[in-house]
């Protein structure tokens, strides 16, 4: 490796040796995506995807992604390791907590400047905890309270429009009760509606899963729910 960089300097064509290696990884890596046909494909590929949840806290570069791989591939395979499980293995969860600690801030960041544009609405409602609720279509029914359980149908998205749930998924209305088990952006939110309305509630971090990631949603995000609230269930 030293050598060859060494001749680059020498020829001239670091930077062109460097733009080409890096095209010909990027082709390489394209050819070497696989085509799912079968069904047992499709479902190591999902394998796959399972495994990439897993390692989302760790916010991966290409670069420390090949290493993941290189140590997924030779633990499978039985080849040679690089280094002791036994001795390393204690360090991944340090690593998480630090770099889910980063990520949280700066996500935290991202969301303060998107409520902050949203909250300037002069028509957005505001609660005491920061939740934002704009009002899409007014309902005609009562308030809920934060006691009750409601019926409604929610998709719930980042701020960067990415859906990661919805009650389409899980097969039409969600009844939920605003008391307990839910993210407090719904028990502070949803009573600020109408039954009967639709609505657009506009969580900070502190009030949706805080400083830990939870699947799709990263560490520290705020969320965005369009809810349309059906029914206060008696």
């Amino acid at each position: 490796m030293k050598r060859f960089f060494v001749s680059c300097l020498m020829a001239g064509v670091v930077a062109a040796g460097i733009a080409c290696a890096a095209d010909t990884e990027q082709k390489a890596a394209e050819q070497k995506s696989p085509e799912l046909q079968t069904d047992d494909e499709k479902t190591l590929y999902a394998l796959g995807l399972a495994i990439s949840s897993q390692l989302s806290t760790f916010k991966l570069t290409p670069a420390e992604l090949d290493i993941v791989k290189a140590g997924l591939t030779d633990g499978t395979l039985k080849k040679p390791l690089k280094v002791e499980l036994e001795a390393w293995g204690p360090k991944i969860r340090p690593m998480a907590e630090a770099r889910q600690a980063a990520g949280a801030v700066e996500e935290k960041k991202k969301g303060k400047e998107f409520l902050d544009k949203i909250a300037a609405n002069p028509k957005i409602k505001k609660t005491e905890s920061g939740v934002l609720v704009e009002t899409v279509t007014e309902g005609t029914g009562a308030n809920p309270t934060a006691a009750d359980k409601v019926k409604l149908n929610y998709k719930g998205t980042l701020i960067d429009g990415t859906v990661f749930d919805e009650s389409s998924k899980h097969g039409g209305a969600s009844t939920m009760s605003l008391a307990t088990g839910i993210i407090k952006c719904f028990t502070d939110g949803i009573p600020l509606m109408k039954t009967g309305g639709k609505a657009k509630l506009y969580c900070p971090a502190e009030t949706a899963y805080g400083d830990r990631a939870n699947g799709q949603i990263p560490a520290g995000a705020a969320l965005v729910f369009e809810i349309e609230l059906l029914e206060v269930v008696k």
